[in-house]
């Protein structure tokens, strides 16, 4: 059946115990607002979020299954749909927060340089960080 002019039919939402049965079939599998099941080599699955804005559709990958739950991927369509609807970008957004987050190799070049004063020898200058 199709949509019927002037309704809007509303999608079904997955259940938890359906998830088992839908990882084992390939295609694409909608829990409503844009949040999809993909099954492309079964039993792998991921969460993918659809949006679309000015007329262009955008996705946006959550993670698999295995390691985002439905319950978490509900959570994060909510967050995706919200930024949307604030003007941001939840791409922009993502690299925005990892970009923040220093990594172990910019921290352990900060500090050695900030102590290379404090070593006498040469040797240890340079054992220091190759043990990193």
């Amino acid at each position: 059946m199709g949509k019927a002019k002037g309704t809007i039919m509303a999608e079904k939402l997955i259940s938890a115990i359906q998830l088992d049965k839908l990882r084992k079939s390939a295609g694409r599998h909608s829990d409503g607002g844009g949040l999809f099941l993909e099954v492309r080599k079964p039993p792998a699955a991921s969460w993918t979020v659809r949006m679309q804005v000015a007329g262009r559709r955008r996705d946006f990958g959550l993670g698999s299954l295995d390691k985002v739950g439905l319950e978490a991927a509900r959570t994060a369509r909510d967050e995706i749909r919200h930024q949307f609807k604030a003007g941001l970008d939840p791409v922009a957004e993502r690299v925005k927060a990892n970009a923040t987050t220093p990594t172990f190799r910019s921290v352990a070049v900060a500090m050695h340089k900030a102590q290379l004063g404090n070593w006498s020898n040469g040797k240890h200058r340079q054992q220091w960080i190759r043990t990193l």
